[in-house]
């Protein structure tokens, strides 16, 4: 198997291991470990197919759609027992609004989704796993976290209505990759 391929490997067992995630039990170490290993390959897939110049479209969405399961995964087991004020709710419900305004309007505008890998939306994914466990003993990482991924998703919808698909590769590979 050509290394090439490691990195939509890594994105595929993350989304493997979402869904055992969402099957375990959340105070389990399985969950914990599962929970560190998704977040490390979700580090690992991106900075792999870079130093293996194998970026790929399909690469990018596959990781975005493994991105989507396990952000979607912890919040079904995590939210629940987490104890979080009404207003870093309706905070994470704007964000969430504004993430699906901002694929909607790429449907409009494009045809399809657009899920730019700016460094706002790495770094918004990196905070949320290592805050979320920690908002157990306090709100404040978590709610620093919801400042950049707010900002991230606010940029977000700032390049998909600029028409950044055509005018930059920063977030998506030439067409035909």
């Amino acid at each position: 198997m050509p290394m090439k391929h490691l990195p939509n490997i890594l994105s595929s067992l993350r989304i493997v291991g979402t869904v055992v995630l969402l099957l375990s039990d959340v105070s389990s170490i399985l969950f914990g470990v599962l929970y560190i290993v998704c977040g490390i390959s979700d580090i690992a897939d991106g900075w792999l197919a870079r130093k293996l110049k194998c970026v790929t479209r399909t690469g990018a969405l596959l990781d975005s759609v493994a991105d989507i399961c396990f952000v979607a995964c912890c919040a079904l087991k995590l939210l629940p027992i987490l104890e979080l004020p009404q207003w870093l709710w309706l905070w994470a419900g704007v964000i969430v609004a504004i993430k699906v305004v901002n694929q909607l309007s790429a449907l409009v505008m494009y045809g399809r989704c657009c899920f730019p890998h700016t460094l706002a939306n790495k770094w918004a994914g990196f905070l949320l796993f290592i805050t979320v466990p920690m908002t157990l003993w306090s709100i404040a990482p978590i709610s620093i976290a919801a400042i950049v991924a707010t900002f991230a998703a606010v940029q977000e919808g700032y390049f998909i209505r600029r028409n950044a698909p055509r005018q930059t590769g920063r977030w998506l590979p030439p067409e035909g990759q």
